[in-house]
């Protein structure tokens, strides 16, 4: 790793250019190399942001020794095998979500980030967001109070995105609702229950072989006397875009607005009150502060799908990569880390096969916690 700066390559460049500009102006960073099959595309991107270092090839960008860290924002199905090759040939590695899609996969990084000392981090943008943060900070100073139950949801409507979503299992992409609970508890989840409800097009259930319209889970975290419940819709199910989670505290809680725009709701006893969220930049270097209210696929003529239904992460973007580099300078663990992320993506994973056995108790597998 060098000492002043660490050497990026960003892998995607749909959702992934998002982050270019980010890297080029944290002051730990170079944003080195960027990676797209299409030679056009690559091109296109390359020359927009001044990228010298392109790639085609992922296996030759991973023999590029000047790279110190790689930023996968690929389809799913590609994320574990990208990571593990990452890991292998000596890089740390960001991630978008999920961390993987079998728990296999979860189990192979979590091995060997402990085998080689490298970063793993799975960036997830929900525990990032300002709407995070702002509970966060409720919470630790103490004015929730004791907190008492968790919920979550991630409900969206997936007609018109890439083909390999068609279908795929709710729960096999929950870590945007996995992620709060998990986090705002400070414990692993233990134990999942989850039932499907509902029937998606037959059309989408041959896919993947599962025919859930919904499927929600209770989470049992260890060492703890909490529990959370998450709720994930990917098709057939009519619900403008939701992200949310809502806690419930001893003397606050916090209640996600039901509709996009419109304030959420903080409880004080039994009293309502209608909130704003505040802003979290002051908490990044000022070169990249700007980016909690502004990026790449915000204007109305050049949008990405993660942002038209995704209120553009709640600011979260900026911090993210903030928070990987930092790790990284500081020679510290990210948040989350391998095993954190393995705990939140093997809860869905593990959520989905519940689901296709009736709602059967399943354990989170020991390599995932702490």
């Amino acid at each position: 790793m060098k000492i002043n700066k660490i050497n990026v390559a960003i892998i995607g460049l749909g959702f992934g250019a998002e982050f270019i500009p980010i890297y080029q102006r944290h002051p730990s960073a170079n944003m080195y190399a960027i990676c797209q099959r299409d030679a056009r595309k690559l091109n296109q991107i390359g020359d927009a942001f001044g990228i010298e270092k392109r790639y085609s090839s992922y296996d030759e960008l991973l023999g590029d020794p000047e790279i110190d860290a790689v930023h996968i924002n690929t389809p799913i199905q590609n994320h574990a095998q990208q990571s593990i090759m990452a890991l292998k040939a000596g890089k740390h590695v960001a991630c978008t979500v999920p961390m993987a899609t079998t728990v296999e996969e979860c189990a192979q990084i979590v091995a060997l980030t402990e085998a080689t000392g490298l970063t793993y981090m799975m960036m997830e943008t929900v525990v990032y967001s300002r709407e995070f943060l702002y509970i966060k900070s409720l919470a630790e100073s103490g004015q929730l109070g004791k907190i008492q139950f968790l919920r979550a949801s991630h409900q969206q409507e997936m007609a018109g995105w890439p083909g390999y979503w068609e279908g795929l299992p709710p729960m096999y992409y929950a870590t945007h609702c996995v992620a709060p609970v998990v986090a705002l508890a400070k414990k692993d989840a233990g134990y999942v229950s989850c039932f499907g409800s509902g029937r998606i097009d037959e059309n989408l259930v041959s896919k993947y072989g599962s025919p859930f319209a919904i499927e929600t889970c209770h989470i049992k975290f260890n060492d703890s006397d909490l529990a959370a419940e998450v709720t994930r819709s990917l098709f057939n199910t009519a619900r403008q875009y939701r992200e949310s989670f809502d806690v419930y505290g001893s003397k606050k809680s916090f209640e996600w607005t039901l509709i996009e725009h419109e304030p959420s709701v903080l409880h004080t006893g039994e009293t309502p009150m209608k909130i704003t969220i505040p802003d979290f930049a002051h908490l990044l270097p000022a070169e990249i502060q700007s980016f909690t209210t502004g990026g790449v696929y915000d204007a109305k003529d050049n949008q990405h799908l993660s942002f038209i239904q995704g209120a553009g992460h709640g600011g979260s973007h900026p911090h993210l990569v903030h928070e990987f580099l930092s790790a990284l300078t500081e020679k510290r663990q990210a948040y989350p880390n391998a095993r954190q992320s393995a705990n939140i993506t093997c809860v869905g994973i593990l959520a989905h096969e519940s689901a296709m056995n009736g709602g059967k108790i399943i354990h989170l597998p020991e390599f995932t916690l702490s």
